[in-house]
């Protein structure tokens, strides 16, 4: 049996695997957004304010020249309010991840 560590793209072996899964979790947040308001994709586009083939690039994974800050902005303007936690510094390097409160 293999174990998951809770990232798949970490499993693959994919590098920024940690940055993948940010974007991949604020990325299924804005598509179930876009469901819960009923919203088509051009809809959802013009009120995010982005370009409908880039709405689509995000909500179907393809993350490249896409931050976790443009994904967050666009959930901003879905109505969430977005926190950024910082911890103490420590030896290495941090992580990043996407808790979703209610």
């Amino acid at each position: 049996m293999i174990t998951s560590s809770g990232n798949l793209f970490a499993d693959l072996g994919l590098p920024d695997a940690d940055d993948l899964k940010v974007k991949s979790d604020l990325a299924a947040l804005m598509l179930r957004s876009i469901r819960e308001l009923g919203l088509s994709q051009t809809a959802a586009s013009q009120r995010i304010g982005i370009p409908q083939p880039k709405l689509s690039k995000i909500l179907n994974g393809r993350f490249e020249g896409i931050s976790e800050t443009y994904i967050a902005a666009g959930l901003r303007q879905l109505g969430h309010d977005i926190d950024y936690q910082v911890s103490r510094r420590h030896d290495g390097i941090g992580r990043s991840r996407v808790t979703e409160m209610n």
